[in-house]
């Protein structure tokens, strides 16, 4: 909308309903949020982490988000030619799993169904899903480039992927062994280490009894898992165990199943822990898995994937899991093998999707050998020419992982996802790995499909065309910042940098911005289980996007959780309508002015001198701020202007210019007020976009819309302490009456007389300039000032830095209440007094404090025992 266009004024009342849909609408037809429109200006690019494509937002979206808009939104205005790019992740585990069981209640399985028209139901899933996606994104105003949205399954990714995959098989980066993992029972699927959530669990730790085959004894081990002893291939002993040196190479005969199986040595056993003899199932764990393989130790795995006990478990096949263990340890114990069971506090992993107990498994599976990726990532942390982590105590969080990096288990026994790109040709026995499908008689493509995280780690990258050298990786990339939570810093952070690393050279962005989870009133984690979930656009449907926005980014600090609060909320859209009023009364002082007339290079007052150097130094904090990603603390700094300074004081002050018979007065106050307050809506639109743009397309200003407007900028011409010094002055007489006022409880409709002692020439000039202000603000029926005037025997006083209050209320005053709010008073200027001396007397203070510092303190000790001398001199006038 031009300047010239007709405005209609505006309604009593924000709506934020109209508004939002209204202004969305028209940003996005606008193409406003476009990158690429400044060839010439530098670029500044933030790839959002992409929401899976599983179901609604939550609140830790919207945080995740806002902080984003935030940015983008700020550089946009600063004349950066932007880029916010959006998208979606397929989440292989978790997508599959919903469509799983949505056809389940149908009576249905994937198998029924066949690979092919199961994936038509998951992309149906996802195209649903993405656009109810899109309507949150456009609830919560995101500025997003939406020409340039990415999918991590559609083609230009899926071609990415295939590169990676084939770049790095081709260095031996990737390789299929065969190996324990994570595997998910439910979700028959490996997992990745971090895929895995740890959880202290109340079990128990059953000790069982060898017998060694000659007859001659027994050997004790103990375990938490008994179900796995029906795969122990070996019981292991510390080869200078003195207890056991003479039973390495001894048999024993492995009870329920009576297979003879060795004792051998390895120094992976601990002497001094438990019994110091270990039972090993190389199928069933990591560290035993690796014994066995120095051993030549056979592999018996004795469950399947659903994590039902095999042929090879013996008497209990076919039996879950945990019904075997009960069973087997009761059996174990008739058999008097099982000797103890002690209770047993422990860590015991869950799939982070379908929350099963995650089984050690021996499988055949993809992996990325991570340690040549990491030492790269470490090289350049440790360089300085690493990604800045904010805050930075998440960098030796990030270092520590990558410093002990395991290799990367990436097949997923899924069907929705990348599919791994190796054909197994049956006639051969070959397996070739391909950029291109391959097709033949005998090929066969392998049947799984890779982690999801595969392809999130290109996502920097391949967003903006990779391999290819598209003109879009070329501008905006390097990316600037990552915004996203310190509860997936392994899961991506850490991989998208091993990955750019690789295959750009480059660091994938330059800061690392981390921010915390957010949790309910009570510091409770949000879940469905506890049904303390936040649906952000529920929040919207009644406090607006506004009020939501404000509160979730400057209730945040980084790196920290955040407890959300619908009063703060609530506070939030308080602070809106607060805008909103201050603007429309503005505003109907503005009929008739212009863009072209604002001329704040006039003889100003000192109210408006004084707004404008507020402002410039909001404008100064506000910006550095942002750039230091101090969203709570901006948050801050604009609620003091806007409300204190703006609204409560500049406004009401402009009310005397606005409503005089001085023309020229009135003139520039409509200037200033129509700049301060379109600087104030540039200054608040990253934060809160809605009202913003609705408050600033009524006021006189040059463009089409703010999101585009400049950001304001410091100017030194604005400096005016001479004029803050003043108000300060008139701010604290005016708080002073007012306080006294409502001590004696006498209302503003009622004038009273007011007498000010100034403290010298400046004071006294200071108040013949503003007599109307003290006038009107302290709502007197006579005003008298002067060097010479004395306290009257019956008065109120305030003593202040440069002036004495009199207010004599004879017959409104109880003369001992007065004396004693005097003696208040003084105590507390006493201890003032009292406090600083102490500071002041403190060596170890003196000596490393700035003389800046110690003058100040010297000033706040003198002014405090005048004024404690002033208000003991009016109590002993009092007393008479």
């Amino acid at each position: 909308m031009s300047d010239n266009e007709i405005k209609p004024a505006m309604p009593t009342t924000y709506d934020p309903k109209a508004a939002e849909q209204k202004w969305y609408d028209y940003w996005v037809k606008g193409n406003y949020f476009e990158a690429g429109k400044r060839p010439d200006a530098e670029t500044y690019t933030i790839v959002i982490p992409p929401p899976n494509v599983t179901g609604m937002l939550h609140i830790g979206h919207a945080l995740d988000f806002t902080l984003q808009d935030i940015l983008i939104r700020t550089k946009r205005m600063q004349g950066f030619d932007t880029l916010w790019l959006p998208g979606t992740d397929h989440a292989g585990i978790a997508t599959q799993t919903k469509v799983e069981q949505k056809l389940r209640e149908q009576g249905q399985t994937r198998h029924d169904l066949g690979r092919e028209a199961f994936l038509e139901k998951v992309w149906e899933w996802k195209d649903q899903y993405a656009d109810t996606i899109h309507e949150q994104w456009a609830k919560m105003g995101l500025s997003l480039d939406y020409s340039r949205e990415r999918f991590t399954l559609d083609e230009g990714l899926s071609k990415a992927v295939r590169e990676v995959f084939v770049k790095l098989y081709e260095k031996g980066l990737i390789y299929r062994g065969k190996k324990i993992i994570n595997w998910d029972p439910a979700a028959r699927t490996a997992l990745s280490d971090i895929e895995v959530e740890h959880k202290e669990i109340n079990g128990h730790l059953y000790h069982l009894q060898y017998p060694l085959k000659d007859g001659s004894g027994h050997i004790t081990v103990a375990t938490t898992r008994p179900e796995t002893m029906l795969g122990d291939t070996a019981v292991a002993v510390h080869p200078e165990d003195d207890r056991y040196k003479h039973l390495i190479g001894s048999m024993i005969v492995l009870p329920i199943i009576g297979r003879e199986i060795p004792i051998i040595a390895d120094e992976y056993v601990e002497k001094e822990f438990g019994s110091g003899a270990v039972k090993i199932t190389p199928a069933h764990d990591p560290n035993d898995f690796e014994v066995g393989a120095r051993h030549n130790l056979p592999q018996i795995i004795v469950m399947d994937e659903s994590g039902t006990m095999n042929a090879d478990a013996g008497p209990y096949q076919g039996m879950d899991r945990f019904d075997c263990r009960k069973q087997l340890v009761k059996d174990l114990q008739e058999q008097g093998v099982c000797v103890k069971i002690e209770d047993h506090l422990h860590q015991v992993g869950h799939s982070e999707r379908s929350g099963a107990v995650v089984e050690p498994y021996l499988s055949t599976q993809w992996f990325v050998a991570m340690k040549p990726l990491a030492e790269a990532a470490i090289a350049a942390q440790k360089s300085g020419k690493g990604a800045k982590f904010v805050p930075d105590r998440f960098e030796k969080v990030y270092l520590n992982w990558i410093e002990n990096v395991h290799d990367w288990c990436i097949s997923r026994q899924l069907w929705w996802g990348h599919r791994i790109p190796a054909w197994f040709d049956d006639a051969t026995g070959e397996m070739h790995v391909s950029r291109d499908d391959m097709a033949g008689d005998h090929l066969r493509q392998d049947n799984d499909v890779l982690d999801t995280w595969f392809s999130s780690a290109l996502w920097p990258f391949s967003t903006l065309g990779w391999p290819d050298e598209t003109n879009d990786l070329k501008r905006f990339y390097p990316t600037d910042v990552l915004v996203t939570g310190y509860d997936i810093i392994y899961f991506w952070v850490a991989r998208m940098i091993f990955t750019a690393l690789e295959f750009t050279d480059e660091m994938p962005f330059k800061d690392v911005l981390i921010h915390g989870l957010v949790r309910d009133k009570d510091g409770q984690k949000m879940s469905k289980s506890l049904g303390n979930g936040i649906d952000p656009l529920d929040i919207i449907e009644q406090y607006g996007a506004d009020a939501m926005r404000f509160m979730i980014s400057t209730g945040s600090t980084p790196g920290q959780d955040l407890r959300f609060r619908l009063e703060k909320v609530e506070q939030a859209r308080n602070f809106a309508n607060k805008i909103w009023n201050a603007s429309r009364f503005a505003l109907m002082n503005l009929e008739g002015f212009r863009a072209e007339d604002i001329n704040i290079d006039v003889k100003l007052g000192t109210a408006d001198r004084w707004i404008l150097h507020r402002l410039n130094e909001t404008v100064r904090d506000v910006t550095r701020l942002i750039d230091g990603y101090e969203f709570g603390e901006t948050g801050r700094v604009l609620y003091n202007f806007i409300w204190d300074d703006l609204c409560d004081w500049y406004i009401e002050f402009s009310k005397l210019s606005l409503n005089g018979t001085d023309e020229a007065a009135k003139r520039a106050t409509q200037s200033v007020i129509a700049y301060v307050l379109d600087r104030t809506q540039r200054l608040i639109h990253p934060f809160m976009p809605f009202i913003s743009e609705e408050i600033w397309q009524h006021l006189p200003h040059e463009g089409e819309t703010i999101t585009l407007a400049p950001w304001p900028t410091y100017e030194a011409a604005l400096e005016a302490p001479e004029a803050v010094k003043e108000m300060e002055l008139l701010m604290e007489m005016i708080r002073s009456v007012r306080n006294i006022r409502a001590e004696v409880n006498v209302p503003m409709s009622k004038k009273i007389e007011l007498l000010v002692k100034p403290a010298g020439e400046a004071e006294a000039a200071i108040l013949s300039r503003n007599e109307e202000f003290i006038k009107r603000f302290c709502g007197t029926s006579m005003l008298e000032t002067g060097i010479h005037i004395s306290a009257p025997d019956k008065a109120m006083t305030a003593i202040l830095t440069g002036v004495e209050l009199y207010l004599p209320l004879s017959g409104l005053i109880d003369i001992s209440q007065e004396i004693a709010r005097l003696e208040k008073e003084h105590q507390t200027l006493t201890a003032e007094v009292e406090r600083v001396e102490k500071k002041l007397s403190n060596e170890g203070f003196v000596a490393k404090a700035p003389a800046k510092v110690i003058d100040e303190e010297r000033a706040k000790m003198n002014d405090y025992a005048e004024k404690r001398d002033k208000v003991l001199a009016r109590i002993a006038e009092l007393r008479g």
